[in-house]
């Protein structure tokens, strides 16, 4: 099987981590910009907003259900056509006072009578919020603690916490960008994304400073083993999203766009941004070249 070739000796460290460096500065201001509007690092979907969801099985288009509900904060139509002419669909609604809930849940009776109707309140809608972000920061913590305890030296240590931080950073900017809201399943999303993004990176660090040889010779090693997993996982990933984008399951279909973003921003912050900074330190004679030898890094 042919690898795409993979080599950086002609590159400095510099030159390696200035376009992941811009990128992370756009998702940081994308993200700041987003936090300031919503108090929120990525715009909140209504499991943490608050809001109403409806869900109505009907053969009207969803034309003429927005039109039905004018006058009302309607968000979003979602749906999943059964193949029978009855289509089963998901509204979502902003927050309303009570008396405007009751006018909405008597509108609904009045035309989808069998309609299932969940209402999450804005308070409610905080402490989920809360418990998201405390479950990132603890997620993220726990990894850089790990990392620490494996290699034990803080270059190539910070490295992979900076490349992880900086996987979660582009890919929430991109989910501003884009519009994919931050729900439970986007947050689980996220919280999968660190694992993922940690998993080439060890594995490129571990090869560099604990195998014998040549450095450019381990990463280019590095690289082949990393694209076989990296492109395995982005395989069922795809795959799984185009089933969900059929099938309308916009859940599914929202938490496989954001891994596969995520993979996306992860290959490029480990082969260039953590692989630019070991060649930094191995260059600065720190790192261990067991071979006894630094040609051509």
């Amino acid at each position: 099987m042919n690898f795409p070739k993979y080599s950086i000796r002609k590159y400095s460290p510099v030159q390696l981590i200035v376009i992941p460096m811009i990128l992370l500065a756009v998702a940081l201001i994308l993200i700041g910009l987003t936090w300031m509007a919503t108090g929120l690092p990525v715009t909140p979907g209504i499991d943490f907003s608050g809001g109403i969801s409806v869900t109505i099985g009907t053969s009207d288009t969803t034309d003429e259900v927005e039109n039905y509900f004018a006058g009302y904060p309607l968000e979003s139509v979602q749906g999943i056509d059964s193949g029978e002419g009855v289509s089963y669909l998901y509204l979502k609604f902003s927050s309303l006072d009570n008396d405007g809930y009751l006018k909405l849940v008597s509108h609904v009776s009045e035309r989808y009578p069998d309609a299932k109707i969940d209402l999450i309140g804005e308070s409610f809608g905080q402490t989920l919020q809360h418990q998201a972000m405390l479950a990132l920061l603890f997620s993220f913590i726990g990894m850089a603690i790990v990392v620490f305890l494996i290699f034990r030296t803080f270059v190539p240590s910070s490295a992979v916490v900076i490349s992880a931080f900086a996987d979660i950073a582009m890919t929430a900017g991109a989910m501003n960008l884009i519009g994919i809201p931050l729900s439970l399943g986007t947050t689980a999303a996220l919280l999968m994304l660190i694992g993922y993004s940690v998993d080439s990176d060890i594995l490129l660090t571990n090869r560099v400073l604990k195998r014998k040889g040549e450095f450019n010779e381990k990463i280019e090693g590095a690289f082949r083993t990393g694209l076989i997993m990296t492109s395995t996982t982005f395989g069922a990933l795809a795959a799984m999203g185009f089933i969900a984008y059929i099938g309308q399951i916009t859940i599914i279909w929202e938490i496989s766009v954001v891994l596969l973003i995520g993979l996306f921003f992860d290959v490029l912050n480990t082969w260039l941004t953590n692989a630019g900074i070991l060649k930094w330190y191995v260059l600065s004679g720190k790192g261990r070249i067991s071979s006894g030898k630094r040609g051509g890094a």
